[in-house]
């Protein structure tokens, strides 16, 4: 008989499985099979592609600059997701069963500390973004003390919550708090990543918003000054679209996952959340590939340095004038505008 006064840390994953109503498979269903085969695929291509954008940011003296700090521990956060993901799939369906308490927690401990290391990167490249516009101040100058404080803040923050479900955080010892996703995690803690989640993109639509109307007043006070040209009109498009593609691509990825994990966190019954939960950790994860290529693929001083690595190229140092920037240069990602004013530059955003 089982109580709700005393912890069952000698009992099977099965056990806490049916505790929560939640099937586990003795063998591999059609579903299975195509999840782990999607799993597997796009762990392979989020593997690759950051891989390949932290050799670009290593090999290219341009890209060692604090900015690129931010966009290099990106890649490390996704990288560690593509590396949790596979883990995941060597260790689901049928093979669940099989896991020890420690290990289930060690699979969703990867899956935990990775992904909540590249949503909190996402936050600190926008807040970083955000403080080098308002101050027109070039990447190049930021401080690479508060940067590299910003990654430890980061790591440390995806560490502890990653950890915190293994050491307290679960329902060992409260059966009737254990949620149906997770069925050794408690509801709470599924609610409380939900929300943080949700935290973390509000401010994310803030500081753009804020980086968005700054650059257009800046813009058209310049336009009223200088005969209107077409790349002012340019500029302010550009920044709409890039605005658009990052918040976009964040809630395409992450809102159906939150929903899911904050209906189980409630303690929804009538909530079918185990019918999708598979499918949404999947596009979640797939979020790790997009972010390469928003952040990264688009920018074309980026796309060069990949040429020149799949290529299996020498890497040239860079020729120093074509360093410059020119009076107004979108690549891709990087709207960077110089727009003169009082002898100093509006700014130099790689959004």
């Amino acid at each position: 008989m089982v109580t709700m006064d005393q912890c069952y840390y000698n009992e099977t994953i099965g056990f806490f499985y049916n505790n929560s109503g939640k099937e586990l498979s003795s063998h591999w269903r059609p579903k299975d099979v195509v999840v782990v085969a999607l799993g597997l695929t796009v762990s392979v291509l989020v593997l690759l592609t950051n891989l390949l954008v932290i050799a670009a940011i290593a090999s290219n003296r341009r890209f060692h600059q604090p900015i690129y700090y931010l966009l290099g521990n990106l890649a490390a956060a996704d990288l560690f997701a593509g590396v949790a993901y596979l883990f995941l799939m060597f260790h689901t369906g049928p093979r669940t069963a099989r896991l020890s308490l420690q290990g289930w927690f060690l699979r969703q401990g990867l899956l935990d500390t990775s992904l909540t290391a590249s949503v909190a990167t996402l936050l600190a490249i926008a807040v970083e973004r955000h403080r080098s516009v308002m101050a027109v101040q070039l990447h190049s100058r930021l401080p690479r003390g508060r940067v590299v404080m910003l990654i430890v803040g980061v790591w440390v923050a995806a560490l502890g919550l990653g950890l915190l479900p293994a050491h307290s955080w679960h329902c060992l010892c409260a059966l009737d708090r254990c949620s149906r996703m997770a069925p050794l995690l408690s509801r709470s803690y599924l609610a409380v990543w939900a929300l943080s989640s949700l935290l973390v993109f509000l401010l994310m639509v803030a500081v753009y918003t804020r980086i968005f109307f700054y650059v257009r007043r800046r813009v058209q006070r310049m336009a009223e000054h200088v005969s209107c040209h077409p790349r002012y009109r340019e500029t302010t498009l550009s920044l709409v679209k890039t605005v658009v593609i990052i918040l976009g691509a964040f809630v395409i990825c992450w809102t159906p996952g939150q929903v899911v994990l904050l209906l189980d966190g409630l303690g929804c019954k009538s909530c079918n959340v185990l019918a999708v939960e598979k499918y949404f950790l999947l596009l979640a994860e797939a979020n790790s590939l997009v972010n390469a290529v928003v952040y990264s693929c688009r920018d074309a001083e980026m796309r060069r340095t990949f040429r020149r690595l799949l290529c299996c190229l020498c890497l040239r140092r860079p020729d120093d004038k074509s360093a410059r920037y020119a009076a107004s240069t979108r690549t891709g990602t990087s709207t960077r505008i110089m727009l003169p004013e009082n002898g100093h530059p509006l700014m130099d955003s790689t959004l």
